[in-house]
């Protein structure tokens, strides 16, 4: 069972609302726009929070409805679940729809957020129409399905060395050329992600099956992915599954770095 309430910020036209889950989990999320706009749900990447979306809402049309949300632990959400998968994710944002008697939308997702999107429409097949990854799905070495050992070696970095892991993350998102400024900005936002909840958040992402969830999820989906960090191996791995459009708007955090570019991106699906 979920409670909600909500304050408002006159200034932005934006609501600053949350739900309340079981195991003290309180999503807090952001409305923005007339309840009854087609509605545009975004959810952020791992270490991230809702805000790196401002700048894309105040570039969509005014009739939408945008809910951006904070997953548990991130941003301002809180929890003190035990359970960190990413269905779990997916759970939280479908409270959020049922709070806001949400009947159809579209789920964007950057990064992390992209799998959590896949799982609110496997989830709510009836309500989600489309589900939208920005750079995500398409990274082999975190999406499909893991060995074991593959998982352990993968976990062990964060465990070991947590600052360096995060390092390695905002590197391999960085195409050639990246501002190492714009690198350090997001290193240093990243690694202050809340633990443990944040370390177990990334172990519920290498252990999603990411393959099998494709298999059960009805909606079309498209990934806008940066065209220098999408592989040959990923285009063809999944192109009868992934829309994949290849973009050249940065770096994988290209909602923040080219925020009207992924509004127009994203109003081209809701539309």
């Amino acid at each position: 069972m979920t409670t909600s309430s909500s304050t408002t910020d006159t200034t932005s036209n934006s609501e600053n609302l949350l739900v309340r889950r079981a195991d003290h989990t309180t999503i807090r999320y952001t409305a923005t726009g007339p309840a009854d706009g087609p509605v545009l749900v975004l959810i952020h990447g791992w270490a991230c929070d809702r805000h790196d979306f401002d700048a894309v809402t105040r570039h969509l049309p005014d009739h939408y409805r945008v809910l951006a949300v904070d997953l548990a632990e991130h941003g301002e959400s809180r929890s003190t679940r035990t359970v960190w998968t990413i269905e779990e994710s997916a759970r939280d944002v479908a409270a959020v729809l049922d709070a806001q008697s949400v009947t159809t939308a579209v789920v964007a997702g950057h990064s992390h957020g992209a799998a959590v999107a896949v799982e609110v429409g496997r989830l709510l097949p009836d309500t989600v129409s489309h589900v939208v990854a920005l750079d995500g799905l398409h990274y082999l070495s975190l999406f499909p399905a893991q060995s074991e050992e593959q998982t352990d070696n993968l976990l062990g970095l964060f465990r070991d060395d947590f600052p360096a892991a995060v390092r390695a993350l905002v590197e391999g998102g960085s195409p050639a050329g990246t501002e190492p400024a714009l690198k350090d900005a997001y290193f240093e936002k990243m690694v202050r992600v809340r633990r443990p909840g944040g370390l177990r958040a990334i172990e519920g992402l290498v252990r999603w099956d990411m393959d099998a969830a494709l298999r059960e999820t009805k909606q079309p989906i498209t990934v806008f992915g940066i065209r220098e960090l999408v592989t040959r191996e990923a285009l063809d791995r999944y192109a009868d599954r992934l829309d994949i459009v290849l973009i050249d708007l940065g770096s994988h955090h290209f909602q923040v770095e080219a925020p009207e570019g992924t509004a127009k991106l994203l109003a081209g699906v809701v539309g």
